[in-house]
């Protein structure tokens, strides 16, 4: 199983790498449309190489998919924590109650109670 996912990263990286040196051509990003710019007065853009915006949008695209599935699921990571915390209480509790139960018996048979 290992050396098939070496494999892939290998051929995706190859992939990578193919469509990088494919798309080197420089393009401009420009912050808004020309007659945003116009009205506000200014317009900040940038020349960077095609597969740097296009890897770039995929990173940013993946960050933001992952933020927005960790904060999706807090609900269900609150609900989990305070299961676990019931489960311990519960276990803390059944314990107690068997310390009770065995109080002044032979420790042999608060062991076999125990076991069963």
């Amino acid at each position: 199983m290992r050396y098939i996912r070496y494999a892939f990263l290998g051929t995706l990286g190859i992939i990578l790498v193919s469509v990088s040196l494919a798309n080197r051509g420089v393009v401009t990003i420009k912050l808004m449309p020309e007659a945003v710019a116009e009205l506000v007065g200014f317009n900040p853009s940038i020349s960077l190489p095609l597969f740097v915006v296009v890897l770039g949008g995929i990173a940013v695209g993946l960050v933001v998919g992952f933020i927005w599935e960790w904060l999706r699921e807090h609900k269900h990571r609150r609900d989990a924590g305070n299961q676990a915390r019931e489960v311990k209480k519960l276990s803390r509790e059944v314990n107690k109650l068997k310390k009770q139960k065995n109080e002044g018996k032979d420790e042999v048979l608060a062991i076999l109670d125990e076991a069963s």
